[in-house]
């Protein structure tokens, strides 16, 4: 009997393959944006579509007080507080499968290709994903923050000058100024911006201004193209609603907890048979899927209501776009390492 793709597949190593290489040898790990959460990678495996993650927020900065020799003097003590947020889990699957007499005629097997090309496949699906969610953060931040974490120059008018040359620019484009402004959203935590996620367009402009440089980690997994030494993204997803208008994120550290795991049912990677189709000619599917918790720092989930309820087990990529479904769950802008800048 010849060698049959379920030969070579082995179920469980094929899926920790998967995990490890759809993860890791992205710009967005390399970069640090994402971070394994283990208490989300935990509640993965328990019943629920969501679950809760309490968390302490952070000292105020009342002003420490002035000791005196009078015992009357007494301080009192502040307290420190807990909330949490809820993050939602997603259910993905995906499939792939081959005719056999495809395989005769062509003389090669389809079905290997797909094998190949999984981890590259999950990798691009968790990177839609995440700029789905980011988009929704955004859009919430404008309807319910104040646009506190969002730097707009579309609208701008006039010219600015490039940090570090004379060269001068339309205000209203993408610009090394615009994106400092940017940062500064977040006061003086702006250096903690490690990653920067862009359109294609607004790629080709930090090409063509010449500043665009290229990190090889040391591990040799892949060379990571840098923005003012920031890790970038490129992902055609980052548009808005008019023609020509650009939405662009920066990133720090640890922006984004995550937790991935195969079903409870332990079959995240399958491979079926299915000898009478095509007449008896056979067709032989790969399935993949995965439980995935992805969830921007700071803020919480809820499924909506109404015209914005999530249907469904499990929202949908333009479900995590809606503002509805996002609300921020920390008191200070600055515990969001995040920021959003519009530009054309």
């Amino acid at each position: 009997m010849p060698t049959q793709i379920a030969d070579i597949i082995v179920p469980e190593i094929f899926s920790a393959y998967v995990a490890e290489n759809s993860l890791v040898s992205t710009a967005l790990f390399q970069s640090g944006v994402l971070v394994r959460n283990n208490l989300m990678q935990q509640y993965l495996q328990a019943g629920a579509p969501s679950f809760t993650v309490p968390f302490w927020q952070d000292l105020p900065d009342t002003e420490a007080n002035i000791g005196t020799d009078n015992p009357a003097d007494v301080a009192t003590p502040l307290k420190v507080t807990a909330r949490d947020l809820i993050v939602r889990k997603s259910f993905v699957n995906q499939s792939w499968a081959q005719m056999d007499l495809a395989n005769d005629l062509s003389g090669s097997n389809a079905l290997e290709r797909v094998q190949s090309r999984v981890s590259a496949y999950w990798a691009r699906q968790w990177e839609f994903r995440l700029i789905a969610s980011l988009l929704g953060v955004l859009y919430s931040n404008v309807a319910n923050n104040n646009s506190d974490m969002v730097n707009d120059v579309s609208g701008a008018t006039g010219t600015v000058t490039l940090p570090g040359t004379n060269v001068t620019v339309p205000a209203n484009t993408f610009n090394g100024s615009a994106v400092i402004d940017t940062a500064l959203t977040i006061g003086d935590r702006l250096s903690d911006m490690k990653a920067i996620a862009c359109h294609s367009y607004i790629y080709g402009e930090m090409l063509k201004n010449n500043e665009i440089q290229y990190f090889k980690p040391s591990d040799n997994s892949m060379v990571i193209p840098t923005y003012k030494g920031m890790a970038v993204i490129v992902d055609d997803n980052l548009v808005t609603a008019t023609a020509g208008v650009y939405v662009t994120i920066l990133f720090g550290p640890g922006a984004v907890g995550f937790g991935l795991s195969e079903p409870v049912s332990g079959f995240g990677t399958e491979v079926y048979r299915y000898p009478s189709f095509g007449n008896g000619a056979g067709e032989t599917a790969l399935f993949s899927r995965w439980n995935l918790a992805l969830h921007p720092l700071g803020m919480s989930w809820n499924d909506g209501t109404g015209a914005n309820a999530v249907v469904g087990p499990s929202p949908v990529i333009t479900d995590l776009s809606n503002a509805a479904h996002w609300t921020r769950a920390v008191s200070q802008r600055k515990s969001i390492p995040i920021a959003f800048l519009i530009s054309k």
